[in-house]
């Protein structure tokens, strides 16, 4: 896993990633669509706003894209400001021109859950599957609603969220984290592991215990994010707030590089 600290904001970073990689792939494959994992969070907002700044000053044309979002709360309507429906048109699907047709949610009123979570599944290999996977790391490591215990080779399904996940998210529902959903749609850490490519991002104080966790620690099911040490482009976005506890070799190196290319990105290696 490649971790990068950006020279500039994750999220601008990631936005204009999505751009690269979406023109470089029209280039290459002029008939086909560009298939987009995405996610929702506070973490992610300034990606999408500059995704939308980016279609709204002719940058880069959403007409060839088809979207999968990660997840969706169990139980409420996609008319509910809190639902991941609401957050997705007001932040991209609103703004931008991906055909209606191509953007794919999961549906959290499904009468038959798992039978929408197999159809989901259905929908991403009718697509080709996904080019790039974007996403968002918990404080306990998860990935989507893969909570800590979730197996690798998971696909979408129905979970529970743990209390720590319902209290991170409280700050969408007036702080209340007993108005949390208490389950939800997601895709598998399986499925995310399909994608050719993935970029996680992670920004703050409060994920800097997690990121130490995933740089000591060999693959394992107590955290989630660490399956994608296992995957051959997956792509770890933080920002200095996020990396001040990894382990001192990896922040004198990360520094090294700061101090002779200040302008540049600092990368490297996750062991």
């Amino acid at each position: 896993m490649r971790l990068i600290i950006p020279a500039c904001s994750p999220g601008q970073w990631a936005a204009r990633y999505i751009q690269k990689t979406a023109l470089a792939f029209f280039k290459s494959h002029p008939a086909q669509r560009f298939t987009l994992g995405l996610p929702t969070g506070g973490t992610v907002e300034e990606m999408y706003a500059c995704l939308c700044q980016l279609y709204q000053t002719g940058q880069l044309d959403f007409a060839r894209f088809t979207t999968f979002n990660m997840d969706e709360y169990a139980q409420l309507p996609p008319d509910n400001p809190q639902s991941y429906h609401a957050y997705m048109r007001a932040r991209l699907f609103d703004t931008v021109n991906i055909p209606a047709q191509e953007v794919h949610l999961l549906n959290g009123l499904a009468p038959d859950p798992h039978a929408e979570c197999a159809a989901y599944e259905s929908a991403i290999r009718q697509a080709g599957g996904i080019r790039l996977f974007v996403g968002g790391v918990g404080r306990n490591g998860h990935i989507a609603f893969n909570e800590p215990g979730s197996a690798f080779s998971s696909r979408t399904r129905l979970v529970e969220l743990t209390p720590s996940t319902r209290q991170a998210n409280a700050r969408f529902f007036n702080h209340n984290w007993q108005a949390v959903p208490t389950h939800a749609l997601t895709v598998g850490i399986g499925t995310v592991s399909d994608a050719q490519e993935v970029l996680i991002l992670a920004t703050g104080e409060s994920k800097a215990p997690v990121l130490h966790q995933l740089a000591v620690q060999a693959p394992n099911e107590s955290c989630p994010i660490s399956a994608l040490k296992l995957h051959p482009r997956a792509t770890l976005l933080a920002d200095r707030a996020a990396a001040q506890l990894l382990p001192e070799n990896l922040q004198r190196e990360l520094r090294a590089q700061a101090a002779a290319h200040p302008a540049q990105d600092a990368q490297l290696e996750l062991p």
